[in-house]
């Protein structure tokens, strides 16, 4: 009896890694212009522009702890953590998505407290600020929508951005109703929404990072038509123990048990398999282990 195994690894830098730039000129530009909603948020009164920077304060957090969980996982594997720490991208996407829920549940406590007394807010500070707000979200949103599409940590980045920038035309739209009309009410309504938008897209966020904690098999991949398909290669008797989750955003890992028919090259199985996993599921972390239809039976439990 004899088993042979087949290792495919992927490349050592994640999806993250590979946008590391643009989120750090993100970062920059949101740290400095939260620091000017907060000052003239209080200044003026302005519970929408207040919500928009409290929600740029988690941004900054956010985009803070994405850097970060980027720069350590690229660091070396080593003998106690054999993965590295390409877990902590995904770990960070979780946190966000609980710091916007947080800032979501302030922003419609708050609106609901202030539409029985909205307070007198004026309309040229807000449009200005957020004018200017619009624009540097505008710049960050452009930075981040290439990396969103390929990683989790990204994509937790970018939906904050993104809720940054309709909260800025939010406070644009409260901004002109309040100077045109003198209507207080559109302050803490705006408020709402803001609040209201926030908290789908953070469910489905943290939902993704919950999946890939709990190693999940990636969306949309059926683990049974993946264990038919290598029963279809030549030379295949049977599957088992065939398991496909996701060690980070872009970094698919699978291993398994394949039984080869007697009289079967398994070294040309293993490569078939290999390829089929990295060629059609993009499935590049692979560890499968040949063994013949005795070893297979000797192992079964009785």
């Amino acid at each position: 009896m004899s088993a042979e195994e087949g290792h495919v690894h992927a490349s050592a830098m994640t999806a993250g890694a590979r946008h590391r730039t643009p989120l750090l000129i993100a970062f920059g530009l949101t740290a400095g212009y939260m620091v000017v909603e907060f000052i003239v948020g209080f200044a003026v009164n302005s519970l929408a522009l207040l919500s928009d920077a409290a929600h740029m304060g988690t941004d900054v957090l956010g985009l803070g702890m994405a850097l970060a969980a980027i720069t350590l996982a690229s660091r070396k594997t080593t003998t106690q953590r054999t993965f590295g720490f390409y877990r902590l991208e995904v770990l960070a996407a979780l946190a966000n998505g609980i710091l916007l829920f947080g800032v979501a549940g302030y922003v419609l406590f708050e609106a609901v407290q202030r539409f029985s007394s909205p307070p007198d807010v004026p309309g040229i500070p807000l449009l200005v600020v957020a004018s200017i707000g619009l624009v540097i979200n505008l710049i960050s949103f452009r930075l981040l929508t290439a990396g969103s599409k390929e990683s989790l940590n990204l994509k937790g980045a970018y939906l904050e951005v993104l809720g940054d920038l309709l909260g800025s035309v939010g406070v644009i739209v409260a901004a002109v109703v309040i100077f045109t009309t003198g209507w207080t009410y559109a302050d803490p309504i705006i408020g709402v929404g803001i609040g209201l938008f926030i908290l789908p897209r953070t469910w489905k966020l943290t939902r993704q990072a919950l999946r890939i904690l709990m190693e999940s098999a990636p969306p949309g991949l059926n683990v049974d038509e993946v264990r038919a398909r290598i029963l279809a290669l030549p030379g295949v008797d049977d599957v088992h123990d065939l398991h496909i989750w996701t060690i980070t955003s872009g970094m698919e890992s699978a291993t398994g048990h394949v039984v080869t028919r007697q009289g079967t090259d398994s070294q040309a199985v293993l490569d078939a398999v290999a390829g089929l996993l990295a060629v059609e599921y993009n499935i590049t972390h692979t560890t499968i282990q040949c063994e013949s239809r005795l070893c297979a039976e000797h192992a079964s439990p009785v």
